[in-house]
């Protein structure tokens, strides 16, 4: 069955409020035209665009034609039957600036595995034991500002011909973030203003943002006695627990820490500045770790 691949939001919009909180793969942009495969219930193999299902008969740029020619991809799709392959098939498009021997080729960019995004850790390997291209992260980053995101994106020059600039962006992905509205989605830079080559083979350079103090504070302060106290409250209350009672758990608990723990983290950390924004974003992601078995039913 055909799924369409997501949209992916502009940097700094409602829909990837927090994205940048935690640990973010930034991954180069490129220009072509989007494509996926994966595995039939009957065992054959199928192709899509980004909007609809692909056949030989009504094919994509060729994309679909040479995927089913590569024994590597079509191994790999039938080795993971669960998995669904996102790239970019390499075809002029906007930008023309990558090198002569990137072209007609298929990059893989994301893998689905049914419930969620696979993290790139994960299928990376597996890509590489199938000969499969893939895009590799720039820069793996903890709690990144906006002045580092900007230097991945002035440092994108995967697959661009030496001397020709940089790529069309980046991609902002963090595989931990669900968005308000409890969906995974990913964010994206797009500028014209590129620079310095980053290198597959040497790996992707780890770095840590600047530490927040909200962080530390649900790191100490949110922790499993709070949410399991709530909890327990709310199900003594309500006479029994149902998930409808997820928000009232949330709210609660982040209403909890702020009031009984906020003179202790003043004092702590030496009259503090503080994002509550981010704060109960963080408490809320927290709560929904402790109490992970009510958010993956």
């Amino acid at each position: 069955m055909f799924y369409k691949y997501q949209h992916i939001e502009k940097y700094g919009t409602d829909e990837v409020d927090g994205i940048d909180l935690g640990e973010v793969y930034v991954f180069p942009k490129i220009d072509g035209t989007n494509g996926n495969i994966w595995l039939n219930e009957d065992g054959s193999i199928a192709c899509g665009s980004r909007n609809r299902e692909l056949s030989l008969e009504d094919d994509n740029a060729g994309f679909m034609a040479a995927a089913l020619a590569d024994h590597w991809l079509c191994a790999l799709v039938r080795r993971c039957p669960t998995w669904r392959i996102f790239g970019e098939w390499l075809v002029p498009h906007s930008l023309k600036t990558y090198r002569a021997d990137a072209w007609r080729k298929f990059y893989v960019f994301d893998v689905h595995g049914g419930e969620s995004y696979i993290p790139y850790e994960a299928y990376q390997p597996i890509l590489d034991e199938f000969q499969v291209s893939y895009i590799p992260p720039i820069a793996i980053i903890k709690n990144p500002s906006y002045a580092q995101l900007i230097n991945c994106v002035n440092s994108n020059v995967f697959l661009i011909e030496d001397g020709k600039g940089v790529g069309e962006g980046v991609v902002l992905k963090n595989y931990a973030f669900r968005n308000k509205y409890g969906r995974q989605t990913w964010a994206k830079i797009v500028t014209s203003e590129f620079k310095e080559k980053h290198s597959k083979e040497m790996g992707a350079p780890c770095f840590n943002g600047p530490d927040l103090i909200e962080e530390k504070i649900v790191e100490k302060y949110c922790n499993q006695t709070l949410v399991e106290k709530v909890f327990e409250n709310i199900k003594t209350a309500r006479g029994g627990w149902e998930n409808k009672y997820i928000p009232q758990l949330l709210n609660t608990v982040f209403y909890d820490l702020v009031r009984e723990e906020t003179w202790n983290f003043v004092k702590e950390y030496k009259n503090p500045r503080i994002n509550f924004a981010t704060l109960n974003k963080l408490c809320f992601d927290k709560t929904k770790t402790i109490k992970a078995d009510l958010f993956t039913r």
